[in-house]
């Protein structure tokens, strides 16, 4: 099988922490070098999956939101963008409004942060808003919402995902930070879709992309990719749907299978 293109998860991936280590960086180049497309597909917003792409150095689409918005910036548009349903969204923020948590919510071009407390701006990227409560716009529905506290998340699991499972992706996944976060995406948003739909702008057949991941969210674009790496540290359940097993995200797992597709063409 002649690979074309890497699709990599960030966090507990690609990333250590907020960082991208240098192995990581001169692995993706090497791979940029040898023709690979390298597809960024991530949980976090645009603004944050771009960044990371600008330090590797290769423009591409981008996955973001876990999936719910695919991003070409060499042509400035979105070609994948899902929303919640309005309904979903009224009841989601009328419990996020009534008790403690950290709720991170990514509209159009903003990222909504809700927590009990004004923090202080300079420690907000440019494009989040602190917000005291969350409101619906109707024309700014949000792709992705993410929920911490741990009352709050288990009121969600409880009571919204079994009225809303038809409709609304609802589940766990670790943040930057290593603490359990609650991911809630449309239905019909997950990274394999949106790896569908990257694939489909970039003229490339999804059996030619090896997958890189490390939770659940991941499970979708493994299963629609050629190839899939997971990392040393994934949940069993991932390693377990994974064609290779690399070393963990801190021991630049990511590197490791990279080299071993460029000297190889394939993983063993």
């Amino acid at each position: 099988m002649e690979y074309k293109a890497l699709a990599l998860d960030l966090d507990g991936t690609t990333l250590v922490g907020d960082d991208l280590p240098e192995v990581n960086k001169i692995a993706l180049q090497k791979a940029a070098a040898a023709g690979y497309e390298i597809i960024v597909a991530t949980a976090r917003w645009i603004h944050m999956a771009q960044r990371v792409a600008d330090q590797i150095g290769t423009p591409s689409v981008a996955i973001a939101c876990s999936g719910a918005q695919v991003h070409d910036p060499r042509v400035a548009e979105d070609i994948f963008d899902k929303r919640l349903p309005p309904d979903f969204v009224d009841e989601l923020f009328a419990v996020c409004n009534q008790a403690r948590c950290i709720a991170t919510v990514t509209v159009s071009d903003r990222v909504l942060l809700k927590l009990d407390g004004e923090p202080d701006p300079a420690l907000l990227d440019d494009e989040m808003t602190w917000v005291p409560q969350l409101l619906r716009h109707d024309n700014d529905l949000p792709r992705i919402a993410a929920i911490q506290g741990t009352a709050v998340c288990q009121h969600i699991k409880d009571e919204l995902r079994p009225r809303f499972a038809d409709r609304v992706n609802i589940y766990d996944s670790i943040g930057p930070t290593g603490k359990l976060v609650l991911t809630i995406t449309a239905k019909d948003a997950n990274k394999g879709l949106a790896l569908q739909a990257a694939c489909d702008h970039l003229d490339i057949d999804p059996a030619h992309v090896i997958a890189f991941g490390d939770a659940e969210n991941d499970l979708a674009m493994f299963a629609l990719a050629g190839a899939s790496v997971a990392m040393g540290q994934a949940h069993q359940i991932v390693k377990d749907s994974a064609d290779y097993v690399s070393a963990r995200n801190d021991e630049g797992g990511v590197a490791q299978a990279i080299e071993l597709i460029l000297a190889n063409g394939r993983l063993p």
